[in-house]
């Protein structure tokens, strides 16, 4: 039968205020489908991009969010993978902002022992993320340098600590001195506060004028042309977001004289099918029951200050992973 749930959902896009909590009902799981009782949601920028309307939702009023951990309570036909009461994880399935919903089984991950359920939560898609950005994208080497903007943030971190674990010298971007520490602490070989400095004329002061192999930018408007600017001969912009606004179009003759690569991947191209995503689950997890991610939240939110959440992710409050707890 049908079980009751409480979901945070827009009706139009705008501000945080228009998150409304809502009562809904959750049907059975039909086929291939799982019922997740939700223990901690995971915060991302992308929430943001869906609630303002910088990417659509299917209709409205939309239950946003992607990213949650909890409990089997119930599992439709056909379903081997998981089992009532197993921990899981999704990263890739609608509806996250809610105390419970149904998601298809080939979207589940189950939590290993040594992992928590607010680490599954926080750290599944921005992990995700930082190991097809560090391990799929642009094939590099043990001593290249890369430049990683906004390195205190949620994928940042996880980014800088995986990188310096594979040997890359890296070099860090943040927007305040007390972010600055932040990204010292995940590992970054130099920092630089772009609002204090011109990060294009620091990091070829730190590259000896050659520049850097690789930039990765979730920035956007703001950092684009310098992320550009600071590539050294045939190096690749690495483009996955744009937080600070839409990026002007460029002239792709700008990149001849320097051989340049540019590239907007997303998550969904580098886990396309059940079996990717299980391999790059099992390689994130490892990491960090191993030691080498530090994955700790760095904010636990009640599901009910959502909106302050959003006002705190939006203005660039945070840093690290931030999840809302939910009590049922």
């Amino acid at each position: 039968m049908p079980v009751k749930a409480r979901a945070a959902r827009i009706h139009q896009y705008g501000a945080p205020e228009l998150l409304t909590f809502e009562d809904i009902l959750v049907p059975e799981p039909g086929d291939g489908e799982v019922l997740v009782r939700s223990t901690m949601i995971g915060l991302n920028f992308v929430d943001v991009y869906f609630r303002r309307g910088s990417m659509e939702v299917p209709s409205f009023p939309a239950t946003i969010g992607n990213e949650a951990a909890g409990i089997v309570e119930a599992v439709g036909r056909n379903v081997t993978s998981v089992k009532v009461g197993d921990r899981v994880v999704f990263g890739h399935s609608t509806g996250a902002y809610a105390t419970a919903g149904l998601h298809p089984a080939d979207r589940l991950v189950v939590i290993p022992d040594g992992v928590s359920d607010a680490q599954a939560a926080g750290s599944f898609l921005k992990g995700l993320t930082a190991r097809y950005l560090i391990k799929d994208v642009v094939p590099l080497k043990r001593g290249d340098t890369i430049l990683y903007h906004a390195a205190a943030g949620g994928v940042g971190q996880i980014f800088v600590q995986w990188a310096k674990s594979l040997g890359y010298r890296v070099i860090g971007t943040v927007s305040s001195d007390s972010k600055a520490e932040v990204a010292r602490q995940a590992g970054c070989d130099h920092v630089i506060n772009y609002r204090t400095e011109d990060f294009v004329a620091r990091t070829f002061e730190l590259t000896d004028g050659l520049g850097v192999d690789a930039v990765f930018d979730s920035v956007g408007r703001d950092t684009f042309r310098g992320s550009l600017a600071v590539l050294k001969v045939r190096g690749t912009l690495v483009q996955f977001g744009k937080a600070s606004g839409e990026i002007a179009p460029i002239d792709p003759y700008e990149l001849g004289p320097r051989g340049l690569h540019v590239t907007w991947p997303m998550l969904q191209h580098y886990v396309t099918t059940p079996a990717e995503t299980a391999e790059a689950a099992a390689d994130l997890f490892a990491a960090i029951q191993s030691g080498v991610l530090q994955v700790d939240p760095s904010r636990i939110y009640s599901f009910d200050d959502v909106v302050q959440a959003h006002h705190d992710l939006e203005e660039r409050r945070t840093t690290g992973s931030a999840v809302l707890r939910v009590t049922q």
